[in-house]
């Protein structure tokens, strides 16, 4: 057995854990899917380096295959409780990691174990601050990450119902990568919003039978694109109420295209950095994230209104 390293930090606590461990064998729900047990811990650890638990066998993968694949004396649960992986003890990393793991498509074949069990997680889980979301999608299937749970952005709630109404796959993907990243990989989050709006303008000018000139950088693709939705400054009309208004505010619209393609290039995914290039902080990826759902949201509205 190994023992358990007590200098970890841990936020996500003992009762949590246990809580989900409990629910998980009180459903008796297959933790390691259609794999092996041991096939399903080799995804996440290395076997042959860990101890056996039984003379007999010189490493965790022979005891593991001993008692579960061939002669099941061994418990459903038993991984909850085995020192080794020490899952009730170890860095909150090694959890999360083992619980996405459960639910990964080439683990779990049957959708309403994932659902069940993504559940579980996310109900337990939020008393900690974290939990499970969709990153991406294999064979369209959802591939699963942890993160931690903050105030959400409205403007980013409003641009995932868009896109479920527009029932467009990559640009749900986006705004699902764009959320989940804003913590765990902010230049990411960066590089996405960058994108998301590139496919906004992109979205609309098709929609409008006008062809986006791939040599077009993001500041004059939304330029082209506030143009054909008729939002420029210059075309606002002097006599309605607080038009120089309406005209900054239109103006500034081409400026979050602007600083947007500058945070890209500075801090965002796409372009080689030096690697000593620093981490950006969250609230950079929060300011893009914000801004650029604003935009995308505006513009899919006004285009959405123009063609009735």
């Amino acid at each position: 057995m190994e023992t358990r390293n007590e200098n970890i930090h841990c936020r996500i606590s003992e009762v949590t854990r246990r809580a989900i461990f409990d629910r998980i064998a009180l459903e008796q729900l297959p933790w390691w899917g259609r794999l092996s047990d041991s096939a399903f811990l080799s995804r996440l650890y290395n076997l042959e380096q860990m101890a056996s638990t039984d003379y007999r066998f010189r490493d965790a993968a022979g005891d593991i295959r001993q008692h579960r694949e061939q002669n099941l004396d061994w418990e459903l649960d038993w991984i909850f409780s085995d020192g080794r992986f020490d899952l009730l003890h170890c860095s909150d990393e090694q959890l999360l990691r083992f619980l996405c793991e459960t639910i990964h498509p080439v683990v779990q074949s049957d959708e309403e174990n994932v659902a069940k069990l993504l559940d579980i997680f996310n109900s337990e889980l939020a008393h900690d601050g974290y939990m499970i979301a969709e990153t991406t999608r294999i064979s369209g299937r959802p591939v699963f990450a942890a993160r931690e749970i903050v105030a959400p952005i409205p403007a980013l709630r409003a641009a995932k119902q868009i896109g479920q109404a527009l029932t467009a796959e990559y640009l749900s993907q986006q705004i699902t990568r764009m959320e989940t990243a804003i913590h765990s990989d902010p230049a990411l989050a960066i590089g996405t919003a960058k994108e998301l709006i590139e496919t906004c303008c992109k979205t609309v000018l098709r929609e409008r039978n006008k062809v986006a000139d791939e040599s077009w950088d993001l500041p004059k693709l939304v330029r082209m694109t506030l143009e054909e939705l008729q939002l420029v400054p210059d075309k606002v009309p002097k006599a309605i109420e607080a038009a120089e208004s309406v005209r900054r505010t239109l103006g500034n619209l081409a400026q979050v295209a602007q600083g947007s393609a500058e945070l890209r290039n500075l801090y965002g995914t796409g372009h080689g950095k030096d690697a000593a290039m620093p981490i950006p902080p969250s609230h950079y990826a929060r300011l893009a994230v914000g801004a650029a759902s604003t935009l995308v949201v505006f513009l899919f509205e006004v285009h959405g209104l123009s063609k009735i």
